[in-house]
């Protein structure tokens, strides 16, 4: 079966304004992800990408644009199943202010059991990602075979939970996963079981440096902003 390269969009204004953007419309990247999303193809540059999916989302579009346009020819697909998780209620709210929610120690500590107010649950948006993935993996086969490697350009909390998918992690235990803006990850599917091959990875070591701020203990909603 494939090989999955999960990729998250670029840095959004939203990351930045520490705001849960969701399905806000009007979300785009900020300058560090359009630097970040312009160094794509090199960073890809030796992957056959087969086919492009893609959340139906501003920032992930902005993200492949540049990538797209160094692989003139590839299919590219919007599917909104891999589309941000629906926080309903809490789009477009600040991520400090909802950390007083009683709803954000279920989101951290029980997130099977986490649905957000006006929205979605956690476990729903596991769900319809892990089916597009597997329908994708079925329909990338079918069309360039068993070897073959295609991208989804994605957000935090839904490659969060893919990866939790492919490795039987439970979903409680899926905040311990980060992703960090324009991170790739990689999923080789087999017939009996999928492989993390690669996880978060940016080619850039200066997240993991001591911060002004502490990260602290609690995973943030949607993902972090990444490096400053």
């Amino acid at each position: 079966m494939p090989t999955l390269i999960l990729l998250r969009h670029g840095r959004s204004t939203a990351n930045t304004a520490g705001l849960l953007a969701g399905w806000t419309p009007g979300v785009g990247l900020d300058e560090r992800g359009s630097e970040q999303a312009a160094a794509l193809p090199a960073r890809l540059v030796a992957l056959p990408l087969a086919e492009v999916v893609t959340s139906p989302l501003q920032r992930c579009q902005e993200t492949i644009a540049p990538l797209l346009a160094a692989r003139a020819g590839v299919p590219v697909h919007t599917d909104e199943r891999i589309g941000e998780c629906h926080y309903g209620d809490w789009s477009g709210r600040k991520l400090a202010e909802l950390a007083d929610e009683p709803l954000m120690e279920v989101v951290q500590q029980h997130p099977s059991a986490a649905a957000f107010p006006g929205g979605e649950s956690l476990r729903s948006m596991q769900t319809r990602a892990a089916e597009a993935v597997r329908e994708w993996n079925a329909r990338v086969e079918r069309d360039h075979g068993a070897d073959a490697v295609y991208l989804m350009c994605s957000h935090g909390d839904i490659i969060k939970s893919l990866v939790a998918d492919a490795i039987g992690l439970h979903l409680d235990l899926f905040q311990r996963v980060s992703v960090e803006p324009c991170s790739v990850t990689a999923i080789r599917y087999t017939r009996l079981r999928p492989y993390l091959v690669r996880l978060g990875d940016t080619g850039d070591f200066g997240s993991l440096a001591p911060r002004e701020v502490p990260a602290g203990d609690d995973a943030q909603v949607g993902g972090d902003a990444g490096a400053p």
